[in-house]
């Protein structure tokens, strides 16, 4: 089999995608390549700013002739405003059909969409690391694809370097304080940045219910551009499509 080139891009101050991803896609057969764009606060201005440098970022990657991109921040383009993703993805392929490497585009944020419909997960409770005004982007960029967040918590951390040292040894806590009564599943971190794979199945078993990430849907979604299975261990309901609801 071919190796297969895995893009990420991702903000200047992620340290949990190149992390994650691997952690879950594996290394055979498999090699991981990023290219960064400037963040370091999660406002509105500086999200807008990065959004900016995406073109730079799939050329500098279609150089080096990825199989799939995958561009890993999901605020950055639900804060850019209804319908982004879609918008987002047909540009930066577009990127690397100019370097002569034409490759498929995936986000974060259209990942997490699309897993969530696939899953019929209509109405999510939420974690989110942002302040809360963030935090009401993403329920209403969801609501838009006709997702309502039940429930909700956000963290309020701005600095995306301290996003990144979030414990998720607390998830399981986070995620019991959300109600959870008309939930048909749970967002454990609306946020590639903040770590929550080693949270996932725990909680999904605890809560009976099924447990997406931005990380898990994103991993899901470059597996299916690469045409392999989406049947991953240890990676919740994204990554197991047979799970609705789960035994406690």
């Amino acid at each position: 089999m071919t190796t297969q080139r895995i893009g990420l891009i991702v903000p200047s101050s992620n340290v949990t995608m190149e992390t994650e991803i691997p952690a879950l896609l594996g290394h055979e057969d498999r090699t991981y390549h990023s290219s960064r764009a400037a963040l370091h606060n999660v406002d509105a201005e500086s999200l807008h700013a990065m959004v900016g440098e995406g073109d730079r970022c799939a050329g500098e990657l279609a150089d080096a002739g990825m199989d799939v991109i995958g561009y890993a921040c999901l605020i950055a383009l639900m804060a850019e405003g209804p319908g982004a993703h879609e918008r987002v993805e047909r540009e930066l392929g577009a990127v690397t059909t100019r370097h002569e490497a034409p490759c498929p585009v995936v986000s974060s944020a259209g990942a997490l969409v699309r897993t969530l419909l696939d899953l019929d997960m209509r109405n999510v409770a939420v974690v989110a690391p942002y302040v809360p005004a963030l935090t009401g982007m993403v329920l209403e960029y969801l609501n838009g694809y006709g997702i309502t967040v039940v429930d909700s918590l956000s963290l309020g951390v701005a600095d995306n370097r301290e996003v990144g040292r979030l414990d998720p040894a607390r998830l399981p806590e986070l995620a019991e304080r959300l109600d959870r009564t008309r939930a048909d599943g749970v967002v454990l971190s609306a946020c590639v940045q903040m770590p929550s794979l080693s949270g996932v199945e725990p909680v999904q078993r605890a809560l009976g219910l099924p447990v997406v990430t931005a990380a898990t849907a994103t991993a899901r979604e470059l597996l299916r551009a690469t045409g392999n299975s989406t049947r991953i261990p240890a990676g919740g309901a994204a990554l197991d499509e047979e799970v609705r609801r789960v035994e406690h």
